[in-house]
């Protein structure tokens, strides 16, 4: 079960990753960002294109190489603990808990709870491949 759900995370992450760099201006619009000609768009095709993308390939490993699962759903439970932790102060600095915002937050909630509950639950062996 651990590898399909880290799957499913790569497979969101590419598809986020393709839709900002494909459509950038739309994506970028729905979480509030203006776009800069030239420095503003090489620096959202590179960190919400090439960056999702990158997080995307590491969550589908598993899926062809086992001994990645530990190591992908740690991943997956940093990052996104990091995301849950930013995404609440910037709530409460910004009041910005609405639209694809709020809906990115619950996601990563999602995701991270989801994450770490498999995690923890990775038999002793597994997780000492992370040792």
């Amino acid at each position: 079960m651990a590898k399909y759900f880290v799957a499913l995370v790569g497979l969101l992450y590419i598809g986020l990753g393709a839709w900002c760099s494909l459509d950038p201006d739309t994506t970028s619009e729905a979480v509030g960002f203006s776009l800069m000609f030239g420095r503003g768009q090489s620096e959202f095709l590179t960190v919400y294109g090439g960056w999702e993308a990158a997080m995307g390939i590491i969550f589908l490993l598993p899926l062809f190489q086992r001994h990645w699962l530990p190591y992908a759903l740690q991943v997956c439970v940093i990052m996104h603990g990091c995301l849950v932790v930013f995404r609440g102060v910037s709530f409460l600095l910004f009041d910005a808990a609405e639209g694809m915002t709020l809906q990115l937050a619950i996601g990563e909630w999602i995701i991270f709870v989801a994450s770490f509950y498999l995690f923890m639950n990775l038999n002793k062996r597994s997780r000492q491949v992370l040792r």
